[in-house]
């Protein structure tokens, strides 16, 4: 649409304002304005948490953790092949997907605060002016612009979402109401329920995304009720809006198609032995149909309880909300450690202000555009504080005393990124309300805007203040430590971690970057589940030929090839190719495994393999992991190295520390005749660290792991740790280095070497702090 007018109702206002032309270059102005910010913030590489996922599964065309992200996975993939030409390595590709998804917010945010300004004043400078202030305030507040320039999440698709969908309600009350033809020379009148058919599409299709995007429903609702309630009794919307909602819908279909042929990562597996059965498992949404596939569309492996049995008070998870409502206009104050900062509460407390007052003046000009702001608003703010029902926030439990389990395992702010953004708006709105008045304080003509334009720059604090942990420039924080926890293990080494800030980014340097894809790394919390352990079998089966693995690398064929990777020397470039799966196990053995849960060992008893001797009292609860792993360990330790990533207990909990010996920041499960080669030092039992830095180091290994192989990227003397949930991955490196330099120390090594090691310790711990 190049030309539009808008007349808004004499209820809104007393004299007409008319919009003579849509400003959708200027739109597009501020749209790579924002672009080009989170350009130049970018993540070089991957992240922590999901992005090393998500980045992986859209190069191979995987599946993420359910429910899938099939929209996600298809539209990210055709980016990243649409900017191949360009040279950009893959991870910044998919970053840059991010950035455009923000951006392209920002630019229907632009167009819809332009439109409420309508209401404000005639002037074309203000609306335009207001519109720029509104789209810099929510594209920088703190999460939208940390979720924006790394692809940490797919919630920059689902913002993109409901900002398309909320221009689009927005024409199409314009043309009810005006009764304008929606396309430049056409006449007649505007079919406004084609608009709504194209709504219902797209939340449908957003749905395999993510589910959020699909909360703008009830706000359109109200929309629609208060433009044109009679569009309700138009059958004809109904139809239609049900073959293309089924037509949105139908894109979950890519799962089961996808996980028949077994893509590296394949999570949950959602597989179908009908394509009826595919069906009615997307058109019930989980809830009937092909049992592999609704479990993943319910995501029934994470057990989340019903919102009436809440996992924290109600008002906690308020707070927990206003903590991150607090982040987001000064960030960078306080510091990352504070639950609350005093030194933020200033600027929360202003926009918080500016918002509520650019509010109040929105329901002052225009009640309908009002009424759908807000109920957007209040959907994404209090109806997803209650609908999620989180525990504890993950400082919050930290603040109060209170144990682990009963918060969160990180702060879950990306959540509510568009309530912050909408926000964002409003406070756009409150400045260029207050912009007003002040202008008219000094005659309202042009050159009174120009002396009320001081106020104008409230909207740059957000930018400055936030920019220091909103950037992600130069961080290769969880890319370095994939590649060191990767480069401490053996050639063919099975490799057991914990989660997904030790895994996710194991995940992303094979399958992207294609190094040490040899190595099986296995999570442990996965093994918990039947279909990973059959992947895991499949995975570490030897090919027939060499190279076999290698014909579509994107898909589990067999065990896949060594090639040496890191400084010459390190490990032999031609190791021995394993000779048979870690876990031979039939379909029907491993579902028996899974499907018993745990185990509670009636009487005391003992584990061997190799030598070594693992004791387990009575009443010891062995996890399906667990016992997976223990099967692991008798069948390949010998065929292949064991190894145990140091973020994970798994070792200790099944009382294997004593074979453990220390490469890096990884434990080499190892025999008693190995304990006993030279190098291999044994800490006195009962040593005031060996609980965190383990009880045995490789010397001589760990040295050059540690001094000659480990990347890092001049991490140790960032300025600060901006993620508190990960700030232990700084603490590894800093055992590593204590466990090191008293390994030296006690075996009489040079005391240079020994304060090498320990400035090395009290460089990550303080980082750790920071």
């Amino acid at each position: 649409m190049n030309q539009a007018t808008l007349t808004p109702p004499s209820s809104a206002r007393d004299s007409a304002t008319v919009i003579e032309r849509t400003p959708y270059g200027v739109a597009a102005l501020a749209g790579a304005a924002v672009f080009a910010l989170y350009a130049i913030t970018l993540a070089p590489t991957t992240a922590f948490w999901d992005t090393s996922e998500y980045i992986a599964t859209a190069h191979i065309v995987g599946i993420p953790h359910p429910p899938g992200n099939p929209v996600f996975v298809l539209i990210a993939r055709a980016w990243e092949l649409l900017l191949a030409p360009t040279g950009l390595s893959v991870a910044v590709r998919i970053n840059l997907f991010s950035a455009f998804m923000g951006a392209t917010s920002a630019f229907f945010w632009f167009l819809l605060v332009h439109r409420i300004l309508a209401y404000f004043s005639e002037s074309e400078r203000v609306r335009r002016v207001g519109a720029a202030i509104a789209v810099l305030l929510s594209a920088t507040a703190f999460t939208v612009w940390n979720q924006s320039n790394v692809n940490e999440k797919v919630y920059s698709v689902s913002l993109f979402t409901i900002a398309l969908l909320s221009w689009t309600a927005f024409l199409w009350r314009e043309h009810v109401e005006a009764h304008r033809p929606l396309l430049k020379g056409k006449t007649g009148r505007f079919h406004d329920d084609n608009a709504l058919v194209f709504g219902i599409f797209v939340l449908a299709l957003s749905v395999g995304n993510h589910l959020m995007a699909f909360l703008a429903a009830p706000a359109l609702f109200v929309f629609l009720l208060m433009v044109k309630p009679q569009v309700f009794l138009n059958w004809r919307l109904y139809v239609w809006g049900l073959v293309f909602g089924i037509l949105g819908l139908s894109v979950h279909l890519f799962l089961p198609i996808r996980a028949e042929l077994q893509p590296i990562i394949n999570e949950a597996a959602p597989t179908c032995e009908s394509i009826g059965g595919a069906v009615t498992s997307v058109l019930t949404f989980g809830n009937a149909g092909c049992e592999n596939l609704s479990a993943a569309l319910a995501r029934e492996q994470y057990m989340k309880p019903p919102v009436t049995e809440r996992q924290a008070p109600f008002i906690a998870q308020l707070v927990n909300y206003f903590q991150y409502f607090d982040w987001q206009w000064a960030r960078s104050l306080s510091g990352s450690t504070h639950y609350f900062g005093p030194g933020r509460m200033p600027f929360t407390l202003l926009f918080l202000f500016l918002g509520i007052y650019g509010a109040w003046r929105h329901k002052e000009q225009d009640r309908t555009s009002f009424a759908y702001v807000a109920t957007l608003f209040a959907t994404l703010s209090l109806g997803l504080i209650f609908y999620l029902n989180f525990k504890y926030g993950y400082h919050q439990a930290i603040a109060n005393g209170l144990p682990p389990e009963r918060g969160e395992v990180r702060e879950r702010d990306y959540f509510f990124l568009v309530s912050f953004s909408v926000w964002g708006l409003w406070a756009g709105v409150g400045i260029t309300a207050l912009w007003q008045a002040l202008s008219s304080r000094f005659g309202g003509d042009n050159r009174a805007l120009l002396k009320g334009s001081p106020v104008l720059a409230l909207a740059l604090l957000p930018l400055v203040l936030n920019w220091p942990y909103a950037s992600r420039a130069g961080d290769y924080a969880a890319r370095d430590w994939a590649y060191n926890l990767l480069m401490s293990v053996e050639p063919y080494a099975v490799l057991f971690t914990n989660g997904d800030n030790d895994t996710f980014p194991l995940w992303y340097l094979q399958e992207v970057e294609g190094i040490r894809k040899d190595v099986t790394v296995i999570v442990w919390s996965y093994l918990n589940t039947p279909w990973y352990a059959k992947q895991i079998r499949q995975l570490t089966t030897p090919c027939e030929t060499p190279g076999d693995a290698e014909r579509d690398p994107t898909r589990i064929i067999c065990q896949r090839q060594y090639v040496p990777t890191g400084p010459e020397g390190l490990y032999p470039e031609n190791p021995r190719y394993p000779t048979r799966s870690i876990l031979p196990l039939s379909d029907a053995e491993i579902d028996r495994t899974a499907a018993m849960g745990y185990i509670a060992l009636p009487e005391p008893q003992t584990f061997t393999a190799r030598g070594i001797t693992a004791r387990f009292e009575a009443g010891t609860v062995l996890q399906t992991a667990d016992q997976f792993i223990l099967a692991i360990i008798k069948e390949a330790w010998g065929d292949r190295p064991i190894y145990f990533a140091a973020t994970t207990n798994s070792h200790s909990r099944l009382g294997l520390d004593p074979y453990a010996v220390r490469q890096g920041v990884a434990f080499r499960l190892s025999t008693p005749e190995e304990l006993e080669q030279p190098g291999i030092y044994t800490f006195p039992p009962n040593g005031r660290y060996t609980s965190v830095f383990g009880n045995v180091i490789d010397i001589e290994r760990t040295s050059t792991l540690l001094w000659e192989t480990f990347e890092h990227h001049d991490l140790i003397n960032k300025a600060h740790w901006v993620d508190g949930s990960t700030r232990g991955i700084p603490t590894y490196y800093g055992w590593a280095h204590l466990a090191l330099a008293t390994a030296l120390n006690d075996t009489g090594a040079a005391q240079e070497l020994v304060e090498r090691n320990m400035r090395q310790v009290e460089g990550w711990m303080a980082l750790a702090d920071r």
